[in-house]
């Protein structure tokens, strides 16, 4: 008995070393893929943002954000009028978008939850979260620019919104699921009113990450080119009439890198570098914040 209970102890020390030796491998060939795979996305990472440097850097000077776009071959030019309608229209998306995200969010996270409208609600928005921005560019086209037969900055401005307020939205929601029960029942308990809780305590609590979906929405939007080829178009001259076709940095750069010319390769690699600066400044600008709310 006591030779067979050794054996079989035996056999089975065996075959969990085994075993080990099998999930060892295993994990090694996952680590190693793992690290592959790691490393090839940072390798073309690295070799953009190299080439974005250099080529960028080279065509920054004073007359990027003094001069308007030039004609071909022209010795002076800049970008100022493209940095401005960017501005203009990134900067009224985000204050159209933002509140209403904001308000749709907080009707999912606090009142929503099991009505068949949230329901619709969260689809819906996980449709525009998903959709191709040059589809939200042709719904403006054809709801807007079509019927008004002219491009305008207010179009791009709607295209932008609609692109704005699904990152609000589900930011916003997300972030007021993560507070506490337990601080919602403690207002509550003192006969705070719903509407007072959620000012004062839910929102408040949640204030960094509803302020970091913000700055990604507009990181976001601050590249989008497909959009603004619909709506806005573009103008080689500054404008501030929201009613007219309007300049900006991602169709200024699509049109001056795909022509000949080499003042305008030049202008759009500085517009690259400039947009890749200003999303990475956003970028950061949310991780700190969210580091700071854990």
């Amino acid at each position: 008995m006591n030779q067979l209970s050794q054996a079989h102890g035996a056999q089975q020390q065996a075959g969990r070393m085994a075993m080990h030796r099998r999930r060892k491998m295993v994990n090694v060939v996952a680590l190693t893929l793992s690290l592959g795979a790691m490393a090839f996305g940072v390798f073309w990472l690295m070799w953009i943002l190299f080439e974005t440097v250099r080529l960028g850097l080279g065509g920054i000077d004073l007359a990027v954000f003094t001069e308007m776009t030039p004609p071909p071959q022209a010795d002076t030019g800049g970008l100022s009028n493209a940095i401005f309608g960017s501005l203009v229209m990134a900067g009224l998306a985000t204050l159209l978008g933002t509140p209403i995200g904001v308000m749709a969010g907080i009707y999912l996270a606090e009142y929503g939850q099991k009505t068949w409208l949230g329901s619709a609600t969260r689809f819906i928005n996980d449709i525009l979260l998903s959709a191709p921005s040059i589809v939200i560019g042709l719904f403006i086209y054809a709801a807007v620019v079509a019927r008004t037969k002219s491009f305008s900055g207010w179009a791009g401005i709607l295209a932008l919104t609609l692109i704005v307020i699904p990152v609000v939205i589900r930011t916003t929601e997300n972030m007021l699921s993560l507070i506490p029960n337990a601080l919602r029942e403690a207002a509550y308990a003192l006969g705070t009113p719903k509407w007072k809780v959620i000012a004062s305590v839910t929102l408040k609590a949640s204030r960094a990450g509803v302020i970091t979906g913000i700055l990604l929405a507009i990181a976001r939007i601050s590249g989008e080119t497909a959009p603004l080829l619909f709506t806005a178009l573009s103008n080689q001259f500054w404008t501030s009439d929201l009613g007219e076709p309007m300049a900006s940095l991602p169709v200024t750069i699509f049109k001056f890198a795909m022509s000949p010319y080499e003042n305008w390769q030049k202008l759009a690699w500085a517009g690259v570098f400039l947009i890749t600066l200003g999303v990475l400044a956003l970028n950061i600008a949310a991780r700190v914040l969210f580091r700071n709310k854990h």
